[in-house]
């Protein structure tokens, strides 16, 4: 019948190693409960994390939202560089759930591999748990799975969950948005966490592993000494500061963290039925790493707003009385479009972009 089992199976040689499991624990164990404050009870090693909110307004409402970072694990992967990609995660989620104007409260994650490199998975959470302390926010808990014959070879993948607070009120989703209010938007710090699977295929990065760790050590033509792999592996920049700011400052109509879906698919999720933001690409500078992906691979214009942020991260639209003030409070912001009435079914117009 097949192979020959072993002579006394056990789950080390079923594929799963539960001592590296232990030392993963026992290596993130001091930066998970920095994370903690007296919000936080009972600590680690129980069927779930506690976190007590305290007495709260008739309409606290909790906001929820999970997510990964897509394939740009396949780059860190390939490079070896495991210690920025739980920033990412942490990064990603702190976005997605401020652009409703929550204030962020809790974290879990999700580590899974087909064979659990402990170093590997402690730089991983090791760095979410930084990511958590440095934004005020509690790491409550997790997962460390070992799945062989799910994920081959040194693959693994990360899943964040959040959990924030806003009261029913003060939520932000696009409703308040009006015909003149002006769009404006905070540069990216390069791809973030989206489009990898296109960057991948544009570079010619799932060939080889060989080819692919040589071309992740090339350089842009024009005199950037950093590598692509530098470039590509840049981490997804936090706006919750930002964002806080506005928030309090009571201005904001609508925000937008701009992930999978571009532009179109992100802005047109916080403009109302019958208006449109009109955008102006001449008004911000794409990073030069995606301008060399698109003309590399001559991706077209469109595909490419749809694919990747184009160098705006996160988008907010106030009226145009309260520019100023949004500029006062966040310097890089700066005006990106308009909200227009509109009869066309889409809710988002790109300038020179079909």
């Amino acid at each position: 019948m097949g192979s020959e089992l072993p002579t006394r199976l056990d789950y080390r040689s079923a594929g799963v190693d539960l001592v590296a499991g232990e030392a993963v624990v026992d290596a993130i164990g001091a930066a998970v409960r920095a994370t903690h404050g007296p919000e936080v009870l009972r600590g680690l090693g129980h069927f779930g994390g506690f976190y007590r909110i305290g007495p709260t307004p008739s309409g606290a409402t909790l906001v929820a939202s999970t997510d990964s970072v897509g394939t740009k694990l396949k780059v860190a992967i390939l490079a070896g560089r495991h210690e920025g990609i739980g920033r990412d995660l942490v990064h990603h989620c702190i976005n997605d759930i401020v652009a409703c104007g929550a204030r962020p409260l809790f974290f879990l994650d999700y580590y899974a591999t087909g064979k659990l490199h402990p170093e590997h998975a402690a730089l991983v959470i090791g760095s979410i748990a930084a990511a958590c302390r440095e934004h005020g926010i509690a790491l409550i808990g997790g997962e460390t799975a070992e799945l062989p014959g799910i994920y081959a070879g040194d693959d693994y993948d990360i899943v964040g969950f959040i959990v924030g607070l806003v009261d029913a009120d003060h939520i932000i989703d696009g409703s308040a948005v009006s015909a003149g209010d002006l769009v404006l938007g905070l540069p990216s710090s390069g791809f973030h966490t989206n489009g990898y699977s296109l960057v991948r295929a544009a570079l010619g990065l799932n060939t080889s592993e060989s080819t692919a760790r040589a071309i992740l050590h090339s350089t842009l033509p024009g005199g950037d000494a950093r590598t692509l792999a530098d470039l590509l592996l840049e981490p997804h920049r936090c706006y919750g500061t930002e964002v806080s700011a506005l928030v309090s400052a009571g201005i904001v109509h609508g925000m937008a963290h701009i992930t999978g879906g571009g532009l179109p698919g992100n802005v047109s999720r916080v403009v109302p039925e019958g208006l449109q933001a009109a955008l102006d690409p001449s008004t911000w500078e794409t990073p030069a790493v995606m301008e060399y992906v698109i003309r590399h691979a001559g991706i077209d214009r469109a595909e490419a707003y749809r694919a990747f942020n184009m160098g705006i991260g996160f988008v907010v639209i106030v009226a145009p009385a309260d520019a100023d003030q949004v500029q006062r409070l966040v310097p890089e912001a700066r005006v990106i479009g308009r909200i227009a009435v509109s009869t066309d079914a889409e809710r988002v117009r790109i300038a020179g972009v079909a």
